[in-house]
């Protein structure tokens, strides 16, 4: 106890005393009360700031994912267009290998029935009665032949 509460307890007496522990624990509770409402004041600002960091953290992460989603779209199209690309030259290139083997095939198809025809003509004028016999042994099978598919 105080030195002076002594005194304040003998001249007012037990209830002025009870009135003043009252009036202390009235202003130690508006203290407290003021305490918790200036903390919460305190803690919904620093929520409200770390919300709003925390939106544009995500609005950020958003725009990365956006950018990285094209950079893959746009690498994927151009690997596509590169594969695409190779697949048409090779099978260009194995086109033209094969169209080059036709025509070299076509002309030294076309040198050989030269080339067995100029042989026949010599032979047809070496011995022209042998090539009538034989014309007429060819006409004659193949007349045998088409005989033999109509009945």
């Amino acid at each position: 106890m105080e030195p002076g509460s002594s005194q304040r307890t003998l001249s007012g007496g037990p209830s002025h005393a009870a009135s003043e522990a009252r009036e202390d624990i009235g202003a130690a509770l508006e203290r407290g009360r003021a305490n918790i409402a200036d903390a919460a004041g305190t803690v919904g600002r620093d929520v409200a700031g770390d919300a709003r960091t925390l939106h544009a953290d995500v609005a950020k992460l958003q725009a990365t994912l956006a950018t990285f989603a094209s950079e893959i779209g746009k690498q994927t199209g151009q690997t596509a267009q590169t594969l695409g690309s190779t697949v048409a030259n090779q099978v260009g290139s194995v086109a033209s290998d094969v169209a080059q083997s036709g025509a070299d095939l076509a002309a030294s198809a076309t040198a050989q029935a030269k080339t067995f025809a100029s042989e026949l003509e010599t032979m047809a004028r070496k011995n022209p009665l042998g090539t009538l016999a034989v014309t007429l042994l060819v006409g004659v099978v193949m007349g045998m032949m088409s005989r033999g598919r109509r009945s």
